[in-house]
């Protein structure tokens, strides 16, 4: 468990290679069935080795899943999702656009899906971002 000062909150550590992230989600439906994203079932935090960052994602936080892409079973839709609706790193310092896309990228990597991490890094880089890239390209 990681305790969350900013959140004052118990948060699970979420291990990316062995957890599946749809255990995680329930999935939104319009009232025609179609789907609409995901919700967060429980807090979940995420260390990101290359920035010494954890990223925290509260209970109920939203997501699109994969944005124009197939909703795969990775980490790294829902923790670049929240990167870049709150733009933050748990500590408060501001994450950039290039920071976001690499955490996706290494999660990629980590899961053992080394060609995505590398057109899924450049497809978030250049068009994704929102706080995120507010916050800087790099």
């Amino acid at each position: 468990m990681f305790y969350s000062k900013r959140h004052n909150e118990q948060f699970r550590v979420i291990n990316v290679k062995t957890q599946s992230v749809f255990d995680f989600v329930n999935v939104i439906r319009a009232t025609d069935g179609k789907k609409l994203g995901y919700e967060v079932k429980e807090n979940l935090a995420y260390e990101s080795k290359r920035y010494d960052k954890w990223i925290t994602i509260k209970k109920g936080d939203k997501s699109d899943g994969a944005t124009s892409a197939p909703d795969i079973d990775s980490w790294c839709w829902l923790i670049h999702d929240d990167l870049c609706n709150f733009g933050v790193f748990e500590d408060g310092s501001k994450c950039t656009n290039w920071q976001a896309s690499k955490i996706l990228s290494d999660i990629l990597r980590a899961e053992g899906k080394w060609f995505r991490s590398f057109t899924w890094f450049t497809a978030t880089w250049f068009f994704g971002g929102g706080k995120a890239r507010k916050n800087g390209m790099f």
